[in-house]
């Protein structure tokens, strides 16, 4: 069930991430048949334990079933877990291109599900977003963060949801502090000099262009949309 990463069909193939340990490969067979006829599995395990590394992958025999799986299965639970779905492609050595948003006074009712739902709306987010919780309780702490893969949409989504109401509580949105930095932000002007390929000397617009505010009121619109209605009784209308 499983084959080699080189004769793998990149583009037929889904990334399948956060996969709790009593995931098989049989079940992942079973699971994303259902989006199309599977062609391989493959969960990478420890050479030592035997067991699986908490993600794999799965390849499809067309390429439109790989993008249908990307679009039913990411974001759904499984044995508690909420796992992660995209193209395998976007997983290869994927760099921090500093696009990482902090969303802070988070009502305790809103989860991971729930900020993918809402921020989705603005680009692609590369990974899950996080909710930051208390290790002891599960109990949230309030903030969370998000990933986007590109500035163009992380700027949007500061634009447009600073501020706004999110389960009922005015939500900040900004761009998160890096990790061993003294205060630097994602999207906060790089130093010049030397940098790996791939990387952006991007900054958050101070000045956004005219029709910006237009472009929020339509997504925060979308969004509400997308949320509200399916628990109407009007939505089958």
């Amino acid at each position: 069930m499983s084959a080699a990463i080189e004769q793998r069909n990149q583009d037929a193939t889904v990334y399948v991430g956060n996969l709790d340990e009593k995931v098989t490969d049989e079940l992942i067979w079973e699971l994303f048949l259902q989006c199309g006829p599977v062609s391989n599995v493959h969960l990478p395990k420890d050479k030592v334990t035997g067991l699986h590394q908490a993600y794999g992958f799965v390849e499809f025999r067309y390429e439109h079933d790989s993008d249908y799986a990307m679009k039913i299965m990411n974001m759904i639970k499984l044995y508690g877990k909420t796992i992660k779905v995209n193209k395998a492609s976007q997983n290869v050595k994927m760099l921090d291109i500093g696009a990482n948003i902090f969303i802070g006074n988070l009502d305790e009712s809103v989860d991971e599900k729930l900020l993918y739902d809402t921020f989705s709306a603005f680009g692609g987010i590369t990974n899950t977003p996080k909710v930051m919780r208390d290790p002891e309780t599960g109990v949230s702490k309030a903030f969370g963060f998000v990933n986007f893969d590109s500035f163009e949409a992380s700027d949007l989504a500061i634009q447009c949801m600073n501020g706004q109401f999110l389960a009922n509580k005015q939500i900040v949105v900004q761009y998160a502090y890096k990790k061993e930095s003294q205060g630097e932000r994602h999207g906060s002007q790089a130093p010049v000099g030397p940098r790996p390929r791939g990387y952006s000397l991007r900054k958050c617009s101070t000045n956004p262009p005219a029709f910006a505010p237009i472009q929020c009121s339509l997504l925060v619109m979308l969004m509400v949309l997308q949320l509200v209605l399916p628990n109407s009784p009007y939505y089958a209308l």
